[in-house]
């Protein structure tokens, strides 16, 4: 049995760069597929916009299978929309019904500025992770993976923190803008491994500094941020980013 379209009314940001004023902008669209994609519903409505001569909305997309992190949407108030533990492009129609209104914006952050309609600057993370300079192990060439004993404990706790996929949906979700939730991650994930001892202090010192520097926001504890990550990275990692700071500050000449 086939099964009919949905009509939906969208209520998107547009704004032409970081120096323009931007506003929603209504459209229709119509019999769109419950099974197809966020990102695949825009590509349906750039497409009539093109058809009527109309400037096509700009929004980030890269892999469209929840792994770059590029798809930073702010769908009806929530980062990646309604679903938990979610991206936008895995976000499909059958979140919706018939004649919904949906209003869809950019991240908003200081940190973030926009680019250009959906599109934000997210260079601000890079920089983070730049700052947190490199590891001096000489690793040599691949060794068996059971050659350097690790807790698996640790194991399990790094490899959870390196899920982070660097989207932003934290701090879009955070009432201060904050980056703690990515930082903790970054920091964690190597804070955890022994290939990470030699920088460990000075990659948590620097990477602390740049992120004051870009302009985030404290961290109030709100907890807003993991209960919108789409990796579900844990808050512990918050306490643990914390602990590693204080031990930093107390040994650093």
């Amino acid at each position: 049995m086939e099964h009919k379209g949905i009509n939906l009314t969208l209520k998107v940001w547009r704004q032409q760069n970081t120096n323009t004023a931007g506003e929603f902008v209504t459209y229709q669209v119509k019999d769109i597929s419950q099974e197809m994609s966020f990102l695949e519903m825009f590509d349906v409505l750039n497409e009539q916009l093109i058809q009527e001569d109309k400037e096509p909305i700009a929004f980030d997309h890269d892999c469209r299978e929840g792994i770059c992190g590029m798809c930073s949407m702010y769908i009806d108030g929530k980062p990646h929309g309604p679903w938990q533990a979610n991206t936008t492009c895995q976000l499909h129609m059958r979140a919706f019904n018939d004649g919904d209104t949906i209003t869809v914006e950019p991240w908003r952050a200081q940190a973030f500025p926009v680019l250009k309609d959906l599109v934000v600057d997210r260079t601000s993370f890079d920089r983070i992770i730049q700052a947190g300079g490199y590891v001096s192990v000489n690793t040599g060439n691949a060794v068996d993976g059971n050659s350097l004993p690790i807790n698996k404990n640790d194991a399990d706790a790094s490899f959870a923190a390196a899920m982070c996929i660097g989207c932003g949906a934290c701090v879009a979700a955070c009432k201060n803008s904050s980056a703690m939730l990515f930082l903790s991650a970054k920091v964690s994930h190597l804070a955890l491994l022994p290939q990470g001892e030699p920088e460990r202090q000075s990659r948590v010192m620097n990477m602390v500094a740049q992120m004051d520097k870009e302009g985030f926001g404290a961290c109030t504890n709100t907890g807003a941020c993991e209960a919108t990550c789409p990796k579900e990275i844990s808050l512990s990692n918050i306490a643990r980013l914390n602990q590693e700071y204080l031990l930093a500050s107390l040994t650093s000449n």
